[in-house]
């Protein structure tokens, strides 16, 4: 039997997975536009996104209408303001299904585990366990800090290519906030060039003097994603003396690939 037109129409906007194609589309022209920094031309998303200049047209005008995406005086389009609610949302509830590995990782290392991810060139706290101990580290969940002098942000900096990185950490001098902090742009990837090898990275009195961190990426995050412990400095160093089954960095890798699967796409 013959499809109707609205049966074909249907039919042609499904893809093969079963998904309505519409709406991959819409999906793939924001994260285009977000991998563009946020603000770009049509033909650049065209470029980025591979998608035909008259669907994006149409994609544009739809996203704008509803608040998603909105075009500057340069006749540039941006991410918009109805996207920060929903982005708020998505990291209180990405908090909320890592507390238990937070939890966990607390338990094995009795100090104060982190959950961080990169927004809009910060690191921003999306989730956190406090350690029981009187002495102990605590940052505010949504507080935000610059990437380059925090293990959850050098974390999050390894997993970028270097370009990217660079565009992140900007034009600007990074700003010193202890003795300890790595100002110097060229030593800082070096660290994390280091870090990829390593598989973690360190902290080192480089926020605030006598704090450690010891931070691991979290693979198969759909953003990058960064897990820590944090503490006084004598205590992280004890932590990282221990061997075998305890020992620190593969506890906190197995916690963060366990997790990652969680939030895989």
């Amino acid at each position: 039997m013959a499809s109707t037109p609205a049966q074909a129409s249907t039919g042609s906007e499904r893809s093969s997975a079963g998904s309505v194609q519409s709406v991959d589309r819409a999906f793939q022209l924001l994260e285009a536009l977000a991998d563009s920094g946020g603000i770009a031309t049509l033909s650049e998303l065209s470029t980025t996104s591979g998608l035909p200049m008259p669907t994006i047209h149409r994609l544009v005008r739809t996203l704008a209408q509803q608040g998603y995406v909105r075009q500057d005086t340069a006749r540039r389009y941006t991410l918009g303001p109805r996207l920060i609610r929903l982005g708020e949302t998505a990291g209180r509830l990405l908090g909320s299904w890592a507390r238990p590995y937070l939890a966990e990782l607390m338990e094995a290392t009795g100090e104060t585990a982190n959950l961080a991810v990169l927004e809009g060139g910060e690191v921003v706290y999306v989730g956190q366990v406090q350690s029981r101990r009187s002495m102990r580290m605590f940052t505010e969940v949504g507080r935000r800090v610059q990437p380059h002098c925090t293990g959850v942000g050098k974390a999050l900096l390894a997993q970028l290519p270097e370009a990217e990185a660079r565009a992140v950490l900007g034009t600007q001098p990074l700003p010193a906030h202890t003795e300890f902090t790595v100002t110097d742009p060229d030593a800082l990837f070096e660290q994390l060039a280091a870090a990829r090898e390593a598989g973690y990275v360190v902290d080192d009195q480089e926020q605030e003097i006598g704090v450690r961190c010891i931070a691991v990426a979290v693979p198969g995050a759909p953003t990058p994603t960064a897990l820590s412990v944090s503490g006084p400095e004598a205590r992280i160093r004890a932590l990282e003396e221990q061997s075998g089954s305890s020992a620190l960095v593969p506890v906190m890798r197995q916690i963060a690939q366990r997790l990652g699967a969680v939030l895989a796409p």
